[in-house]
Protein backbone atom coordinates (compact mmCIF):
# COMPACT_ATOMS: atom_id res chain seq x y z
CA UNK A 1 0.00 0.00 0.00
CA UNK A 2 1.39 3.45 -0.85
CA UNK A 3 2.36 5.54 2.15
CA UNK A 4 2.26 9.25 2.85
CA UNK A 5 4.69 11.29 0.81
CA UNK A 6 8.16 11.42 2.27
CA UNK A 7 9.48 14.74 3.61
CA UNK A 8 11.90 14.85 0.68
CA UNK A 9 9.11 14.52 -1.92
CA UNK A 10 8.50 17.78 -3.73
CA UNK A 11 5.45 16.78 -5.74
CA UNK A 12 2.05 18.19 -4.88
CA UNK A 13 -1.23 16.35 -5.47
CA UNK A 14 -3.69 17.90 -7.93
CA UNK A 15 -7.07 16.88 -6.48
CA UNK A 16 -9.16 17.76 -9.55
CA UNK A 17 -6.80 15.81 -11.80
CA UNK A 18 -6.88 12.79 -9.48
CA UNK A 19 -10.70 12.90 -9.34
CA UNK A 20 -10.85 13.00 -13.15
CA UNK A 21 -9.05 9.61 -13.23
CA UNK A 22 -11.92 7.90 -11.38
CA UNK A 23 -14.25 6.13 -13.79
CA UNK A 24 -17.10 5.32 -11.37
CA UNK A 25 -19.14 7.66 -9.24
CA UNK A 26 -19.41 7.00 -5.50
CA UNK A 27 -16.05 5.16 -5.48
CA UNK A 28 -13.62 7.09 -3.23
CA UNK A 29 -9.93 6.71 -4.04
CA UNK A 30 -7.07 7.46 -1.64
CA UNK A 31 -4.60 10.15 -2.74
CA UNK A 32 -2.66 10.65 0.52
CA UNK A 33 -2.41 9.45 4.07
CA UNK A 34 -1.38 11.22 7.27
CA UNK A 35 -1.37 9.91 10.86
CA UNK A 36 -3.87 7.10 10.13
CA UNK A 37 -6.14 9.54 8.22
CA UNK A 38 -6.82 9.13 4.52
CA UNK A 39 -7.51 11.86 1.98
CA UNK A 40 -9.88 10.45 -0.65
CA UNK A 41 -11.21 11.97 -3.85
CA UNK A 42 -14.61 10.97 -5.17
CA UNK A 43 -16.97 11.89 -8.01
CA UNK A 44 -20.65 11.96 -7.12
CA UNK A 45 -23.96 12.64 -8.84
CA UNK A 46 -27.48 11.95 -7.62
CA UNK A 47 -28.25 10.85 -4.07
CA UNK A 48 -26.33 8.49 -1.81
CA UNK A 49 -27.86 6.33 0.93
CA UNK A 50 -28.71 7.43 4.46
CA UNK A 51 -25.94 6.39 6.85
CA UNK A 52 -23.82 7.45 9.81
CA UNK A 53 -20.32 6.79 11.11
CA UNK A 54 -20.59 5.90 14.80
CA UNK A 55 -16.86 6.06 15.51
CA UNK A 56 -15.66 9.11 13.57
CA UNK A 57 -16.44 12.51 12.10
CA UNK A 58 -16.36 12.81 8.29
CA UNK A 59 -15.01 15.86 6.46
CA UNK A 60 -16.15 16.95 2.98
CA UNK A 61 -14.21 19.53 0.94
CA UNK A 62 -15.81 20.45 -2.38
CA UNK A 63 -13.32 20.62 -5.26
CA UNK A 64 -15.83 21.20 -8.11
CA UNK A 65 -19.61 21.36 -8.31
CA UNK A 66 -22.03 21.67 -5.40
CA UNK A 67 -22.68 19.23 -2.59
CA UNK A 68 -25.93 18.89 -0.67
CA UNK A 69 -25.78 17.12 2.68
CA UNK A 70 -29.20 16.00 3.87
CA UNK A 71 -29.97 15.53 7.54
CA UNK A 72 -33.25 14.24 8.94
CA UNK A 73 -34.27 17.83 9.76
CA UNK A 74 -32.94 19.83 6.81
CA UNK A 75 -30.15 20.19 4.30
CA UNK A 76 -26.85 22.02 4.02
CA UNK A 77 -25.23 23.21 0.78
CA UNK A 78 -21.45 23.21 0.33
CA UNK A 79 -19.83 24.93 -2.67
CA UNK A 80 -16.40 24.82 -4.31
CA UNK A 81 -13.62 25.58 -1.85
CA UNK A 82 -15.92 25.03 1.13
CA UNK A 83 -15.56 22.42 3.86
CA UNK A 84 -18.08 20.79 6.19
CA UNK A 85 -17.53 18.20 8.93
CA UNK A 86 -20.38 15.81 9.74
CA UNK A 87 -20.06 14.89 13.44
CA UNK A 88 -19.77 11.23 14.39
CA UNK A 89 -23.06 9.43 14.78
CA UNK A 90 -25.10 11.98 12.77
CA UNK A 91 -27.23 10.35 10.09
CA UNK A 92 -26.75 12.00 6.71
CA UNK A 93 -27.00 11.53 2.95
CA UNK A 94 -24.84 13.29 0.36
CA UNK A 95 -26.19 14.39 -3.01
CA UNK A 96 -25.30 16.45 -6.08
CA UNK A 97 -27.68 17.55 -8.85
CA UNK A 98 -24.82 17.69 -11.37
CA UNK A 99 -21.49 15.99 -10.95
CA UNK A 100 -19.41 17.12 -7.98
CA UNK A 101 -15.82 16.26 -7.08
CA UNK A 102 -15.01 16.04 -3.40
CA UNK A 103 -12.15 15.41 -1.03
CA UNK A 104 -13.08 13.21 1.95
CA UNK A 105 -10.94 13.17 5.08
CA UNK A 106 -11.48 10.26 7.44
CA UNK A 107 -9.57 7.58 9.36
CA UNK A 108 -8.20 4.64 7.39
CA UNK A 109 -10.72 1.79 7.15
CA UNK A 110 -13.93 3.84 7.28
CA UNK A 111 -16.54 2.49 4.85
CA UNK A 112 -18.40 5.04 2.72
CA UNK A 113 -21.76 3.53 3.76
CA UNK A 114 -20.99 3.39 7.47
CA UNK A 115 -22.69 0.33 8.98
CA UNK A 116 -25.46 0.27 6.35
CA UNK A 117 -23.58 -1.84 3.79
CA UNK A 118 -25.24 -2.65 0.47
CA UNK A 119 -24.38 -2.30 -3.19
CA UNK A 120 -23.02 1.26 -2.80
CA UNK A 121 -20.28 0.15 -0.39
CA UNK A 122 -16.99 0.96 -2.10
CA UNK A 123 -13.84 -1.09 -1.81
CA UNK A 124 -11.57 0.44 0.84
CA UNK A 125 -7.91 1.52 0.61
CA UNK A 126 -7.85 1.81 -3.19
CA UNK A 127 -5.19 4.35 -4.20
CA UNK A 128 -5.16 6.45 -7.36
Amino acid sequence: MPQAQSPTSRQSINLAQKASLIDQRWSPRVVAEMNEYQFKVVRIEGEFIWHSHLETDEAFLVIEGNLRIDFRHGSLYVGPGELYVVPRGVEHRTAAEGEAKLLLIEPRGVLNTGHEGGERTAKNDVWI
